[in-house]
């Protein structure tokens, strides 16, 4: 999941075509108004998914050579990602918060929740104890 100019990208990895093919079943894949992401892709190795397998609105990327390949359905130019008229869909936003706050709160269980300011840069002005 990723944030881009007002917009939702959704990055789903599928390892097999058995898991690409299970996936039609479920609740939001029936109904994308359920689902994450304005934008929605499917990654894989070439030969797992094509084009003709995608969903109406998705994109596909291949990982060839361990570099991501746009295939399909990526946005033209940095313009698009947050034009209501390009995107393919509306995520469901609070299912996006859902799934960040359930990260980060798994980030915290772990221990590990100061970990994502290491190697922010914070102004303090002088004479100031934080």
């Amino acid at each position: 999941m990723g944030f881009r100019n007002s917009a939702s990208c959704l990055i789903e990895a599928k390892c097999s075509r058995a898991d690409l093919l299970a996936d039609r079943n479920k609740r939001f894949r029936k109904n994308p108004s359920l689902g994450m992401g304005d934008w929605r892709f499917f990654i894989s190795e070439p030969g797992i998914i094509s084009v003709e397998d995608l969903p109406p609105g998705w994109g596909l990327l291949h990982v060839v050579n361990g570099r991501v390949r746009k295939v399909h359905g990526w946005p033209k130019g940095n313009c698009c990602w947050g034009n209501p008229d390009d995107k393919p869909f509306t995520g469901n936003k609070q299912v996006e918060c859902d799934y960040m706050l359930s990260a980060l709160r798994r980030m915290e269980l772990r221990g590990h929740l100061n970990e994502i300011y290491d190697g922010v840069i914070v102004n303090k002005k002088e004479g100031n104890a934080a």
